[in-house]
């Protein structure tokens, strides 16, 4: 029987299992020119990836009134589904996926997605039978509070002793950390190796070939 120090294995989802980091940004962009504030660069745009849509959003552009919010949300949804086509899992998930299930380990999702989101993306790329469990951001609190991952140790009765995060983002990190978790980072996503570095995860990988590799040989 194979030793498995990790037995529950969460996944952040854009940046990390799809490939999404670029439609997201542009969706921010042109959702602020839409309402005449200041595009946000490339690198703020990043920045908020994984965080709940409202923070998130409040964030990338700091002079947001409260009373564009909900037009702001909604111009951010329709860019982003209109290059939700753009969107491919990157090279090699079905495969981990796959054979981290095969291998005895319990796979869930913790996203910064909506829960319509993340079922529509399951639903268009097809990875819905590997997980046992998923947490969106509004169906309690964004990373990196750990509500997110306490709510997936009480779906599954997995503890954080089990569990190893796995994101693109510090928002990722930082959620591993309030929750007593360890966490990889994955370099090919959002943020930059130094902002990652700094956190100190388990590894940092550049690829999901990588990522793959170090579970079945180190988790």
């Amino acid at each position: 029987m194979i030793d498995i120090r990790y037995r529950f294995v969460i996944f952040d989802w854009d940046g990390t299992l799809a490939d999404s980091t670029a439609v997201i940004k542009r969706a921010l962009q042109r959702a602020a020119e839409d309402l005449n504030y200041p595009i946000p660069s490339d690198a703020q745009a990043s920045f908020i990836i994984g965080m709940g849509l409202r923070p998130a959003l409040q964030h990338a552009i700091p002079t947001l009134r409260e009373e564009d919010l909900l037009q702001l949300t909604e111009r951010f949804r329709q860019h982003f589904i209109a290059g939700e086509n753009e969107i491919v899992l990157f090279d090699g998930v079905p495969e981990m996926l796959a054979a981290l299930k095969a291998r005895g380990h319990s796979l869930a999702v913790a996203t910064g997605k909506s829960r319509k989101g993340l079922d529509r993306a399951f639903d268009t790329l097809g990875l819905r039978e590997f997980f046992i469990a998923s947490r969106c951001a509004d169906e309690g609190f964004s990373k990196p509070h750990p509500g997110m991952l306490h709510a997936l140790f009480d779906m599954t009765g997995l503890s954080a002793a089990d569990t190893v995060m796995i994101g693109d983002t510090t928002h990722d990190l930082q959620l591993a950390e309030n929750a007593g978790t360890a966490a990889i980072g994955v370099t090919y996503g959002a943020h930059e190796r130094a902002l990652l570095e700094a956190h100190q995860p388990l590894t940092l990988v550049d690829s999901v070939s990588a990522l793959r590799h170090f579970l079945e040989t180190n988790a």
